[in-house]
Formats: structure tokens, sequence, C-alpha cells
């Protein structure tokens, strides 16, 4: 089975970043001189994927402006919060009410994607598919981490996730979910920890190890020390 459709999230502040983003939404930061928005995207298109949702808020008329620059075909479709940021709970529900598919593979484009992830990502989605499960996330060793800062966020044991204990795994911002878990849900201001919360204590919230290096843009001093590099 295949995954049709992608997801990205880019409606948030990004105020960790800030001066920057005080005029500039952060997906449409350069690192490597590539937005963090289309480097995310030639993953999703490296992966077979033509189908993009991209959910928008904050100065979100840069990233649609943004997205007709690119020329991509078929072009990713740019969904508005509407009068209220969604988080990313109600803004990933937001965007699935937008499609028919099913299951979807969702980015946070604030991640350095690169093709190293490719082969992680397809054995992941090989994972999900087999198993017959309506979630999974990619999650690496917060010791492979560019921002030695950044705290953990799992345990992981037997490709099943909790909190509990020394939480040495971080969330790489990738992940597969089904419509499913939404259910009785409705478009509103909610976290997905909130859904992985839920999934955790039916420990039905499940992992898949990277074994790559792992960066992400936290806030401006990992920027600074990425554009030096």
């Amino acid at each position: 089975m295949e995954i049709n459709t992608a997801l990205v999230l880019c409606a948030g502040y990004g105020k960790r970043l800030n001066p920057i983003t005080l005029t500039k939404p952060k997906p449409l930061i350069e690192i490597n001189k590539i937005t963090l928005l289309e480097n995310t995207i030639n993953i999703i298109n490296s992966l077979g994927i033509k189908n993009i949702l991209i959910n928008s808020f904050y100065l979100s008329n840069q990233i649609e402006d943004y997205i007709k620059k690119l020329n991509l075909n078929p072009i990713p479709k740019v969904i508005h919060d509407g009068k209220k940021i969604l988080d990313t709970g109600g803004g990933i529900l937001n965007l699935l009410n937008n499609s028919n598919q099913n299951d979807f593979l969702i980015f946070n484009p604030d991640t350095i994607w690169n093709k190293n992830y490719l082969d992680e990502i397809k054995k992941m989605k090989n994972f999900y598919f087999e198993n017959k499960i309506n979630n999974i996330l990619l999650v690496v060793e917060k010791s492979k981490s560019f921002d030695q800062r950044m705290k953990g966020d799992f345990c992981i044991e037997n490709k099943t996730l909790s909190k509990s204990g020394d939480k040495n795994y971080i969330f790489t911002g990738c992940q597969i979910l089904n419509k499913n878990v939404f259910r009785n849900y409705k478009i509103d201001n909610f976290s997905i920890n909130e859904i992985w919360n839920k999934m955790i204590s039916k420990k039905e919230l499940y992992g898949y190890k990277s074994e790559g290096k792992f960066t992400h843009l936290t806030d401006i001093e990992i920027y600074n020390k990425l554009t030096k590099i």
C-alpha cells in the first residue's frame, strides 16, 4: 500500500527565531541556500508523493506567494487555519478534512530533511501498513541531535513509545497518521500531543528509530550556528 498525500505544518509564529520571523514565516527561512519549506517539499517528492497540503496562518500570504513561485506540478495546496491558529492537532485535522485519503505522511519543516531519511521513512511506512496500525512517529536518540539542549520526548521499547522513565528519544518531525485517530475531535485549537497521550495510555503509540544525525532549527542560537557552518 502507498501513501498518496503529505501534510506540511507551516502555521506557527516561530517566535524563538525572532527577529527574523517578525517579517518572515519560519518555513521560508533559508539554511544551506534553500528554504525549510522547499527542502521539505523536495524530500516528499523524492518519496514519490505528489499531493501536498500545507497549512498556514501567520504571514500566510508569503507562504502562498512562495508556493506559486516554485512552479511545481501539481501545485501544493495551501489551506488557512481560519480565524484563529489551530496548533498542531487542530491544524492537522483541518488539513485532513480537505482530503479523501485515510493515511497521511506529516512533516514539520523546521527539521533539516535530507536524502538519508528516505530509506528510513520508507521502512517506517512499510511497518505501518504491515502491522495495520494507525500511527507511527520517526524518533531519534537525543545524543544524535545537533542541538544538544533538546530534551527527550519519549522512551521506546519494541517500537512502542511511552513517556515513562528516561526519555532518550526526540520526535524528528515526521509521522504517519490515519484519519481515524481524530475520531470524535472537531477542528479547534489543540496540540497533537493530546492525541499522542491518548495513544500512550492504550500502549498504542508507535515509533521507528532514525539512525542518522538530527538537525532541527530550534531557535535563533541554532540558526546562527547553522549559517556559520
